[in-house]
């Protein structure tokens, strides 16, 4: 994220503007980020950072001695610090994923997969959220919730943001561009039926990734963005990598920084998307999707009540 405002950590007594994990905060176990903190980038870019979703020092902050949570997720709903620690990863996920035009989906090393299932599940409630880009869905919503008589147009308007999946600290022996071919297939897999490629559901016949080389698929695979970044190292220059940390973490900036918000989307100022945004998150914390969604964990018996 520092990377992307264009942080340049080499000048003397700069602060970068999103906090990075100190051996103090490891050594505590906390987290740096709290909600969702913004900035805005000299090229006036609008970069948001997130509190770590499904993070044990998230849910030890919000949990009372009986185990209820102290935040207060769903209105007039109370719930185990465990369902809401889950809720509020989903309802963060759902309002980024909602007000943005690009969605990093963070994950370490190449076997973590539960960045994939939030994805999945952020997909599958998004329904009835509206579009801040577009005026309209807006106009026609009668209720912070998003339904009503004229929840039609807001359903033929969803939108979901573009995700990157970003696989980091990636082991040497598993950077190789064969296995960045397989993880790519993994994910093309995982997600068939999920929006952001249900128009691509025609995959062609399987490849040796032996003979794929340059991180390079089919042109007629979907399109679906994967980057891995190798972990990074001391003395990184005198190991045998395949690609080194630096040079992975600018090939995601420039494809980042390259991508453009799509034509049939309206612009709108800083400000509009603001206030948009602020009615967005109320309708993901209003959302009777999300609300079913979390009665169903309740009923589960998979979570401490």
């Amino acid at each position: 994220m520092n990377e992307l405002y264009g942080f340049d950590s080499s000048s003397p007594g700069m602060l970068p503007p999103f906090s990075i994990e100190s051996n103090d905060t490891s050594a505590m176990a906390r987290h740096c980020s709290v909600g969702i903190e913004p900035r805005i980038s000299s090229e006036r870019i609008i970069l948001l950072d997130t509190q770590p979703v499904f993070s044990a020092s998230v849910l030890a902050e919000m949990m009372r001695p009986d185990s209820s949570s102290t935040v207060s997720v769903l209105s007039g709903e109370s719930l185990s610090a465990e369902i809401a620690h889950k809720i509020m990863g989903i309802q963060l996920a759902v309002l980024l994923a909602s007000v943005c035009h690009i969605l990093l989906v963070m994950s370490e090393g190449v076997h973590d997969a539960s960045m994939w299932h939030l994805m999945s599940t952020v997909d599958l409630l998004k329904h009835g959220i509206s579009n801040p880009f577009s005026l309209t869905s807006f106009v026609s919503q009668s209720s912070s919730s998003g339904l009503g008589k004229d929840n039609k147009v807001a359903e033929s308007e969803e939108y979901m943001a573009t995700p990157i999946f970003v696989h980091t600290k990636v082991q040497d022996q598993d950077a190789t561009p064969q296995n960045f071919v397989l993880l790519k297939k993994a994910l093309l897999k995982y997600f068939d039926t999920c929006s952001f490629v249900k128009n691509h559901r025609t995959v062609p016949p399987e490849r040796d990734p032996a003979v794929v080389h340059n991180n390079q698929l089919d042109s007629n695979m979907p399109n679906i963005h994967l980057h891995m970044i190798p972990l990074k190292r001391r003395d990184e220059n005198t190991r045998a990598q395949h690609e080194s940390f630096i040079s992975a973490l600018w090939k995601l900036r420039d494809q980042i920084l390259s991508m453009k918000s799509p034509s049939s989307m309206r612009p709108v100022s800083e400000r509009e998307w603001l206030k948009n945004s602020a009615k967005v998150w109320e309708q993901v914390r209003n959302s009777p999707i999300i609300l079913e969604y979390c009665r169903t964990l309740q009923q589960s018996g998979l979570f401490k009540r």
